[in-house]
């Protein structure tokens, strides 16, 4: 049997929670150290979970011999940094999105998993939804073209709360953290670079201060066209919901559903060994550190998205 890759998870919210489900699924995964916040908070997940270790520092993890890689699931504000952390000290990492939420941080990131040989890595889901896994191999096979992505981002999200309706100590952001899923998954479908970006926001909130609905157009180099709505302002429906249209038909993508435009189920149960985003997204983590190789969703790869936010910044800024 492969020796286990030992991992340890920092930030115990909503979404460490979804890692934490998913890690228990594969095989050759020892959970090794949790870190958050709530010191007592940790202590019950981790009982939960079976994990020896706990602490409030990402430090404590990283200082650790039976830490092989490291998953982050803190702050957007923090994940640059302390993916840098990881990887000086010489763990892999996967960080979750967004990358960064400044671009010369990212690129930072990335000089850095060069430099260490390390497996570094970005929670870029979209790319390991069986959903969008079943149009992207109707694109390699040369059988759909992308003509354009409709893409809906709607939350109802006036107060500052995660997604277990606890509060946040820190505050969101449609631009970084909620576009860069469709900007980086556009380009990666259509397997060209994004060569436009526009958009336009709405009003700032007054208390938040950030704003609360976006609108984002892109062009691809191929020519494909997409367009991004995003709100925070939104009382429901909620979630992301991707209208691809092609040359061979539409499909709309509601996370691991696929649909045709005439709303009939696509079975997408065999396209991979899960139906579960997230535990695909960590088992090609683990395969890429076990196999030595770059993953997809590496943060070389995702940079171009994170370039492109810049950019539309910029915009919005001016």
């Amino acid at each position: 049997m492969n020796t286990p890759i030992r991992i340890a998870l920092a930030g115990a919210g909503a979404f460490g929670i979804k890692h934490l489900d998913a890690l228990k699924q594969i095989d050759g995964v020892q959970l090794t150290s949790l870190i958050s916040r709530d010191l007592d908070k940790t202590r019950e997940v981790a009982a939960r979970y079976g994990i020896g270790h706990v602490g409030t520092e990402l430090d404590d993890a990283l200082a650790r011999d039976d830490v092989d890689a490291v998953i982050l699931c803190t702050p957007t504000q923090m994940h640059a940094s302390q993916a840098l952390a990881c990887l000086q000290a010489g763990k892999h990492v996967q960080v979750e999105i967004p990358l960064c939420d400044v671009l010369r941080d990212g690129e930072a990131v990335v000089r850095a998993q060069r430099e260490s040989g390390r497996v570094a890595m970005c929670g870029h889901t979209r790319r390991f939804n069986p959903s969008h896994q079943w149009v992207k191999r109707r694109i390699v096979a040369g059988e759909f073209h992308i003509q354009q992505m409709d893409v809906q981002t709607y939350f109802f999200r006036r107060t500052n709360m995660n997604a277990l309706g606890q509060p946040r100590s820190w505050t969101d952001h449609l631009l970084w953290h909620h576009a860069a899923h469709t900007v980086d998954l556009f380009a990666y479908q259509c397997g060209s670079p994004i060569v436009k970006a526009n958009a336009l926001q709405g009003p700032i909130h007054p208390t938040l201060g950030i704003a609360m609905d976006m609108s984002i157009q892109l062009q691809a180099a191929n020519g494909a066209i997409c367009t991004l709505s995003l709100s925070f302002n939104n009382d429901g429906p909620l979630g992301t919901f991707f209208r691809y249209i092609g040359d061979a038909g539409t499909y709309i993508a509601r996370y691991d559903d696929l649909f045709t435009g005439k709303d009939e189920k696509i079975d997408v149960s065999g396209v991979d060994v899960s139906m579960n985003g997230i535990e695909l997204q960590d088992l090609e983590f683990v395969a890429a550190i076990r196999e030595g190789r770059e993953p997809n969703a590496s943060v070389a790869q995702v940079l171009p998205c994170y370039q492109v936010l810049h950019q539309l910044e910029q915009q919005l800024l001016a």
